[in-house]
């Protein structure tokens, strides 16, 4: 019983150690969409819809979706008709979503199984704050990029109106783990999700390592006052 506790009580560190953080995610994978949805009251329906809509997908399209999880981004993103695979590297998040009608694979976003220039768009939702090295991450998502591709990075942001950004930092830290503990299999990995925010560049920074990764004509639409950021970029063909 003692181990039982000791896992479902793990979380990653800030550092971002791989095999930490893809643990933490195989812990929280049965019940991580449902947990997302109830903590964001559903806006992340939205936000998922936004997405799909900023990569402009056509049918016949090849698309890469990073940190998939269990595929439920994937899912939107195939309405458009484009081929879609769904890669993370959580078995456990792979496995919870096996069932959905998505093409899956294990990947590390700073290693991908894949050959140069494979899809004509890459995705990451929510992930890219997780991996140990992102600069790195966004060049391996420009080498399996055709030129002329393009790229979107979904990422939870910096609100910008003040008076909002202060009262959502202090939801995430103290409100957030509070809401987790009644839905998550392991409520202390909210707490590094709320850390990880708090950590992250803000808009017109994270741009700006979107540009010196090699990618080009870098824009940022804001969602819901800035919690989320949609960033979208080009490969030069």
């Amino acid at each position: 019983m003692a181990k039982i506790r000791q896992r479902e009580s793990f979380r990653a560190q800030l550092d971002k150690q791989p095999h930490e953080v893809a643990s933490m995610f195989d812990g929280v994978a049965k019940r991580y969409d449902i947990t997302n949805t109830v903590m964001t009251g559903g806006i992340d329906r939205y936000w998922r819809l936004a997405t799909r809509k900023a990569l402009a997908l056509r049918p016949g399209e090849r698309v890469l979706d990073l940190a998939a999880g269990t595929g439920v981004s994937t899912v939107e993103m195939a309405k458009s008709g484009a081929w879609c695979l769904a890669a993370d590297f959580s078995q456990g998040m792979l496995a919870a979503g096996r069932w959905r009608n998505v093409p899956m694979v294990a990947a590390d976003g700073m290693a991908l199984p894949f050959a140069d220039e494979s899809f004509d768009a890459v995705t990451i939702s929510y992930g890219l704050r997780n991996i140990a090295d992102p600069d790195l991450a966004l060049r391996e998502m420009l080498r399996v990029t055709k030129p002329g591709g393009r790229l979107v990075v979904a990422e939870f942001s910096t609100p910008t109106f003040a008076p909002f950004r202060t009262v959502y930092m202090e939801y995430l830290m103290k409100a957030l783990p509070q809401v987790a503990n009644t839905v998550s299999s392991n409520p202390d990995a909210y707490v590094y999700l709320a850390e990880s925010i708090r950590a992250w560049p803000n808009q017109a920074q994270l741009a700006l390592r979107i540009a010196d990764a090699g990618w080009s004509s870098v824009k940022w639409r804001n969602l819901t006052g800035g919690i989320v950021a949609l960033h979208r970029a080009y490969k030069l063909g």
